[in-house]
This record gives C-alpha cells, structure tokens and sequence, in this order.
C-alpha cells in the first residue's frame, strides 16, 4: 500500500473533549447557551429535507452575509465551519514548494491543513507577551511564500492585534501574498484599538476576513463560516470548495442567527463579563493568566501544565491543555467556571 510519508507525520488534530456523567467541558471554545427558539424552529422545520442535498452555491446565506456585513454576495464563500474554508484558502493559493505562515502556537489547524495541500508550514513564535511577533513574520516572507494567517483574537492566547500594526505589515508584504484576518472570536473582542478585517479587505485586495457562526453564534454542530474577500479571491474558493459540505440545516440556522443577532448579542456580552469574571477569580488565586479578548483564557503555566490538567480532570473538569506550554480555559456557564474556579484553588494548595 502506497501511503504518504508527509500525511503518516502529521499530528492527529485534538478535539476537547470530556468525559463523565458529570464532566465540565471547557475544552471547545464552545457558546455555553443552547440554540435561540427562533433557530431551533428553522432547524426542526428543514429535517424532512434531509433526503435531499444541500444548495450547493448556498447563495441565499450567502447574500444575508453580504447584507450584514456590506459587501457584495461574490465576494462571499461558506463552507463547513471556518476550518474548511481555511482549507480552501490553502488549497487555492498554495501548493507543492509553496509557504504558509503563521504565528505559533496558534490554530492547531494551520499546519495541518497546510501539509495536507502540499504547501510548507512556516510557523513564527509569538512575542514573550504572547501576541503575533509581526516583524517577525513580516522578516519570514519568501519569494515562496502564497499565505500568511494572522489569528486575532488569537487561539490559545486570546491576543489581538491593532490596525496600525496590521497596515504596517501589509506595506511590508507583496501583494501576490494572501494575508488572511482569522476573526473566529471577534465578536468578544473588546479592544477598541483592534483590527477590523472586513474594514482591510475593502482596501487591500490580497486580504480575506475568515469568520464563523460556530462561536457566538452558537452553530458549532452545525458547521458552517465563511470568508469575505475580494471576488478574484472568492471565485477562487468556491472552485477549490468540496462540493455540498454546508448543509441546508447549516444554511437556514445561519440566516435565523442573523435575524436573531440582538438576542445573541445579549448571550456575547454575558460571556465577556463571565470572562472577566473567570479570570478574576483565577489571578486572586494566583494563576498566571494574562488578559483575553476571545470566549477562552490561556493559563501559561510551562512545565506545570501536565500536573494542573492531571488534576483539573481528577476533579472532572476539562480544558484544553498543551504539554510543558499551557491550558486553555473555555468561558462556560456559571456553574461551570465554578467548578473550574474550586478545582484550581485546590491545586494551588
């Protein structure tokens, strides 16, 4: 059997998991809150249609994106949560001899999606602050380079990154080289200085805003986000695009979502102040957990991660941990951060 040797090297992605009767998953990034009534009726109403396939051009949510955001529905593409349409950002600029780069440690995902379309993974480490190290990655463009990715908020830290810094990166780049804005957290973010992709892509026709209705939203089961960019860069994705991968029930929850966005706006700002909340808790404690602008905290702890996951678990609460760099903390509900909260207090004992 003929196998690819680079495939066989690639690291397994790891879900968050959770296990137990009564486990907490924090793990996931995932919104606390069940589905809006309005949602859920839009989901019943499309399950006697599951014999059929999707609208694979997905125009109609397509367009209600294109009305949200201001743009033109061309210049839109969807696939089955941001992770896939990241995939066919790479698969449609990238190949064999060509270069990725992004910040590490960020999305899991980005080298992995990265080897898999043939192209070559150029990661750059964050700053001691833990945020993009720009320069850097400005100093790691090649005449092999197709993609940059910069994460903002970024995933697992939670930082961000300002327009000023973004538009002296993009003076420093060449214009044949895509720089995609991941915002799969923007919605809780609240730095009023940070970058705003969608303003970028209307000025910068190499930039693409990547986002998702996993997070906010509340659709992670459903898999579905999508990218804005120019519609040279979006005919391209929708080529590259697996074909029927967002489903109708993905298609019609998005469009109820965003009829429904005071509702979820009322759900987002609950989990910013649960946020804050959480994080108090965990510097009065003596954590070292810096600020975030995502639904998540990252607890830098190095060699000690492995003890506090251990332990975190013993007690059934699950994060999402990083062998000898840190663990990711997702914002839950009260009762679970609760849980989280008497749990780390027990292990700084």
């Amino acid at each position: 059997m003929t196998r690819r040797d680079d495939v066989r090297a690639l690291p397994l992605y790891k879900q968050g998991d959770a296990q137990g009767v009564d486990a907490v998953k924090l793990s996931s990034n995932e919104n606390p809150y069940p589905p809006l009534p309005s949602v859920l009726k839009v989901v019943t109403e499309q399950l006697a249609g599951i014999n059929r396939y999707p609208l694979m051009a997905a125009a109609e949510v397509r367009s209600a994106i294109a009305v949200r955001h201001g743009v033109e529905p061309d210049q839109v593409a969807v696939g089955a949560g941001s992770t896939e349409v990241a995939s066919q950002i790479i698969h449609a600029v990238a190949g064999a001899g060509d270069e990725v780069v992004f910040a590490w440690r960020s999305f899991e995902a980005y080298p992995i999606l990265t080897r898999v379309a043939g192209a070559t993974p150029v990661p750059v480490p964050l700053t001691a602050d833990l945020r993009h190290d720009l320069p850097a990655m400005a100093a790691a463009v090649t005449d092999r380079t197709r993609l940059v990715f910069l994460c903002t908020p970024n995933n697992p830290t939670g930082t961000t990154l300002s327009t000023g810094e973004v538009e002296d990166f993009l003076a420093q780049v060449p214009d044949d080289v895509v720089v995609v804005l991941d915002e799969a957290y923007t919605h809780f973010n609240r730095d009023q200085d940070a970058v705003n992709g969608l303003d970028l892509v209307r000025r910068y026709p190499n930039v693409i805003s990547l986002k998702t209705f996993s997070k906010a939203y509340g659709l992670a089961g459903l898999r579905i986000g999508f990218a804005v960019s120019s519609t040279d860069l979006s005919d391209d994705l929708r080529r590259v695009a697996t074909p029927f991968t967002v489903t109708n029930l993905a298609q019609r929850a998005a469009m109820a979502s965003l009829l429904a966005e005071d509702e979820l706006a009322e759900r987002v700002e609950l989990i910013v102040a649960e946020r804050e909340r959480l994080r108090s808790g965990l510097l009065d404690a003596g954590w070292p957990v810096g600020p975030s602008q995502a639904n998540f905290l990252w607890l830098a702890l190095g060699a000690d991660t492995d003890r506090v996951d251990a332990g975190l678990r013993a007690a059934g609460v699950f994060a999402r941990s990083w062998s000898g760099e840190g663990i990711r903390l997702s914002v839950g509900s009260v009762r679970e951060d609760d849980r989280a909260l008497a749990a780390l207090a027990s292990l700084r004992s």
